[in-house]
Protein backbone atom coordinates (compact mmCIF):
# COMPACT_ATOMS: atom_id res chain seq x y z
CA UNK A 1 0.00 0.00 0.00
CA UNK A 2 3.21 2.29 -0.28
CA UNK A 3 2.06 5.37 -1.95
CA UNK A 4 -1.70 5.02 -1.24
CA UNK A 5 -3.46 7.01 1.68
CA UNK A 6 -4.62 4.96 4.37
CA UNK A 7 -7.40 5.79 6.21
CA UNK A 8 -7.04 7.36 10.03
CA UNK A 9 -9.35 5.46 11.75
CA UNK A 10 -7.08 2.83 14.27
CA UNK A 11 -9.21 -0.11 13.27
CA UNK A 12 -8.85 0.21 9.42
CA UNK A 13 -5.33 1.69 9.38
CA UNK A 14 -4.11 -1.86 8.85
CA UNK A 15 -5.25 -4.38 6.22
CA UNK A 16 -6.50 -7.74 7.93
CA UNK A 17 -3.69 -9.43 6.32
CA UNK A 18 -1.68 -7.36 8.07
CA UNK A 19 -2.96 -7.33 10.84
CA UNK A 20 -2.77 -10.72 11.03
CA UNK A 21 1.43 -11.19 9.96
CA UNK A 22 1.78 -8.71 12.99
CA UNK A 23 0.10 -11.45 14.89
CA UNK A 24 2.33 -14.03 13.72
CA UNK A 25 5.18 -11.68 14.32
CA UNK A 26 3.87 -11.59 17.73
CA UNK A 27 3.45 -15.01 18.24
CA UNK A 28 7.05 -16.29 16.64
CA UNK A 29 8.93 -13.99 19.06
CA UNK A 30 6.58 -15.20 21.73
CA UNK A 31 7.61 -18.89 21.03
CA UNK A 32 11.42 -18.37 21.29
CA UNK A 33 11.14 -16.02 24.18
CA UNK A 34 9.50 -14.87 27.95
CA UNK A 35 8.73 -11.38 26.63
CA UNK A 36 5.16 -10.04 26.05
CA UNK A 37 4.77 -7.93 22.90
CA UNK A 38 1.22 -6.34 22.28
CA UNK A 39 0.86 -3.42 19.29
CA UNK A 40 -1.62 -0.60 20.21
CA UNK A 41 -3.24 1.94 17.64
CA UNK A 42 -4.87 4.95 18.34
CA UNK A 43 -5.99 8.16 16.27
CA UNK A 44 -3.89 10.66 17.84
CA UNK A 45 -2.31 12.28 20.94
CA UNK A 46 -2.47 15.55 22.39
CA UNK A 47 1.08 15.53 23.83
CA UNK A 48 4.35 13.62 23.13
CA UNK A 49 3.48 9.92 21.86
CA UNK A 50 6.22 8.51 24.11
CA UNK A 51 4.44 9.69 27.16
CA UNK A 52 0.85 8.80 25.75
CA UNK A 53 2.75 5.44 25.17
CA UNK A 54 4.21 4.48 28.56
CA UNK A 55 0.31 5.57 29.68
CA UNK A 56 -0.94 3.00 27.35
CA UNK A 57 1.64 0.57 28.68
CA UNK A 58 0.34 1.22 32.48
CA UNK A 59 -2.89 1.28 31.41
CA UNK A 60 -2.82 -2.07 29.34
CA UNK A 61 -1.16 -3.29 32.67
CA UNK A 62 1.69 -4.48 30.15
CA UNK A 63 4.18 -4.26 33.27
CA UNK A 64 2.54 -6.97 35.23
CA UNK A 65 4.68 -9.58 33.79
CA UNK A 66 7.06 -12.06 36.72
CA UNK A 67 10.27 -11.19 34.69
CA UNK A 68 8.93 -7.63 33.66
CA UNK A 69 9.43 -8.48 29.58
CA UNK A 70 6.68 -6.20 28.26
CA UNK A 71 7.17 -4.35 25.10
CA UNK A 72 4.61 -2.31 23.45
CA UNK A 73 4.49 -0.64 19.94
CA UNK A 74 2.32 2.06 20.19
CA UNK A 75 1.39 4.33 16.51
CA UNK A 76 -1.10 7.29 16.10
CA UNK A 77 -2.11 7.88 12.87
CA UNK A 78 -3.34 11.11 12.23
CA UNK A 79 0.06 12.65 14.16
CA UNK A 80 1.92 10.17 11.99
CA UNK A 81 4.24 9.08 14.87
CA UNK A 82 4.96 5.92 17.06
CA UNK A 83 6.39 4.59 20.27
CA UNK A 84 8.34 1.71 21.17
CA UNK A 85 8.09 0.95 24.99
CA UNK A 86 9.69 -2.07 26.99
CA UNK A 87 9.77 -2.65 30.72
CA UNK A 88 12.46 -2.17 33.18
CA UNK A 89 13.62 -6.05 32.81
CA UNK A 90 14.40 -5.43 29.18
CA UNK A 91 15.64 -1.65 29.39
CA UNK A 92 18.25 -2.65 32.11
CA UNK A 93 19.59 -5.90 29.72
CA UNK A 94 19.50 -3.93 26.46
CA UNK A 95 20.02 -0.48 27.13
CA UNK A 96 18.74 2.88 25.51
CA UNK A 97 20.72 2.28 21.82
CA UNK A 98 18.65 -0.80 21.39
CA UNK A 99 15.03 0.91 21.62
CA UNK A 100 16.31 3.89 19.53
CA UNK A 101 17.60 0.95 16.47
CA UNK A 102 14.71 -0.89 16.90
CA UNK A 103 12.68 2.58 16.35
CA UNK A 104 14.74 3.17 13.59
CA UNK A 105 14.15 0.05 11.61
CA UNK A 106 10.57 0.63 11.61
CA UNK A 107 10.60 4.19 10.67
CA UNK A 108 12.83 3.21 7.46
CA UNK A 109 9.40 1.17 6.56
CA UNK A 110 7.04 3.85 7.59
CA UNK A 111 8.75 6.68 5.80
CA UNK A 112 7.49 4.39 2.69
CA UNK A 113 4.08 3.89 4.03
CA UNK A 114 5.00 0.30 4.42
CA UNK A 115 3.51 0.29 8.20
CA UNK A 116 2.02 -3.50 8.77
CA UNK A 117 6.32 -4.30 7.13
CA UNK A 118 7.48 -1.89 9.73
CA UNK A 119 5.61 -3.35 12.41
CA UNK A 120 6.54 -7.04 11.63
CA UNK A 121 10.08 -5.98 11.24
CA UNK A 122 10.48 -3.82 14.76
CA UNK A 123 9.15 -6.99 16.17
CA UNK A 124 11.07 -9.30 14.39
CA UNK A 125 14.27 -6.82 16.21
CA UNK A 126 12.93 -6.79 19.68
CA UNK A 127 12.55 -10.76 19.31
CA UNK A 128 16.03 -11.09 17.99
CA UNK A 129 17.29 -9.29 21.41
CA UNK A 130 15.14 -10.86 23.48
CA UNK A 131 15.34 -14.20 22.46
CA UNK A 132 19.26 -14.15 23.26
CA UNK A 133 18.59 -11.65 26.83
CA UNK A 134 15.51 -13.69 27.85
CA UNK A 135 15.22 -17.30 26.35
CA UNK A 136 11.98 -18.92 26.37
CA UNK A 137 11.58 -21.50 29.83
CA UNK A 138 9.73 -24.59 29.64
CA UNK A 139 7.52 -23.05 32.54
CA UNK A 140 6.68 -20.31 30.39
CA UNK A 141 3.12 -18.87 30.10
CA UNK A 142 1.12 -16.07 27.88
CA UNK A 143 0.98 -13.77 30.25
CA UNK A 144 -1.02 -11.05 27.94
CA UNK A 145 -2.96 -11.07 24.91
CA UNK A 146 -1.18 -10.68 21.77
CA UNK A 147 -3.93 -8.64 19.71
CA UNK A 148 -3.50 -5.55 18.74
CA UNK A 149 -5.76 -2.79 20.96
CA UNK A 150 -7.17 0.21 19.56
CA UNK A 151 -8.39 3.56 20.72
Amino acid sequence: MAGKERPLDPRRFLTKEEQREILRAIEEVERRSTCEIRVHITRRVKGDVMEEAVKTFRKLGMYRTIHRTGVLFFLATENRAFAVVGDEGIHAKAGEGFWKEAAGKIEEYFRRGEFGNGLIAGIREVGRILETHFPITPDDVNELPDDISFE
